[in-house]
C-alpha cells in the first residue's frame, strides 16, 4: 500500500485489525509509510491492551477509557501529519470516520492494496510454529515479549 509521502496518521479499528491474519506484519508494514499507526476500540483498555501484546503490536497511541469519536478527535489534534486515516469496516466507521475528518478506508480495501491477508488472527509464535511444520524454521517463537 503506497501512503504517499509517509506524513500520516493510521488508526486501525480494533474489529477490523482482527480481520487480519497477521497484526504484527500490518503494523511493521504500516510503518514503513506512515509517521504514527494505532489502535481504537470502544472496549476497555485491557482488552486492547491483551490484543496488542499478544500480537506484538507497539502502537503509538490507543484509546484508553475513551469511546472511538473521541479518540480520533484527540489523536488528530495531537498528530499533526498531512493524513489521518481510519482502517475500519462497515457503514458505521465510515460514518465515524466522516464525522472526524478522518479518511476512512476499508479493511478489505486495505488488505487488498498492502497485500495483507485476511482471516483469524495468529500470533507471531503461532504463525512461527505454522512455518515450522511447513518446513520453514527461519522463525523461531520468542518468550522474551513482555
Amino acid at each position: 500500500m503506497d501512503g504517499g509521502s509517509g506524513d500520516m496518521t493510521l488508526a486501525f479499528d480494533l474489529d477490523a485489525l482482527k480481520e487480519l491474519a497477521y497484526p504484527d506484519g500490518v503494523f511493521t508494514d504500516a510503518r514503513q509509510w506512515s509517521e504514527y499507526v494505532g489502535v481504537i476500540s470502544e472496549q476497555p483498555t485491557y482488552v486492547v491492551t491483551n490484543f496488542t501484546r499478544k500480537h506484538r503490536i507497539r502502537q503509538d497511541f490507543f484509546s484508553g477509557p475513551r469511546g472511538r469519536e473521541e479518540s480520533l478527535v484527540n489523536v488528530k489534534e495531537q498528530f499533526d501529519t498531512d493524513r489521518h486515516v481510519f482502517v475500519g469496516s462497515g457503514e458505521e466507521d465510515a460514518e465515524l470516520a466522516e464525522s472526524t475528518g478522518w479518511e476512512f478506508l476499508p479493511v478489505e480495501n486495505a488488505a487488498e492494496a498492502a497485500d495483507w491477508e485476511l482471516g483469524e488472527p495468529q500470533t507471531p509464535d503461532e504463525a512461527a510454529a505454522s512455518d515450522s511444520e511447513d518446513g520453514d524454521t527461519g522463525t523461531e517463537p520468542r518468550d522474551d515479549w513482555p
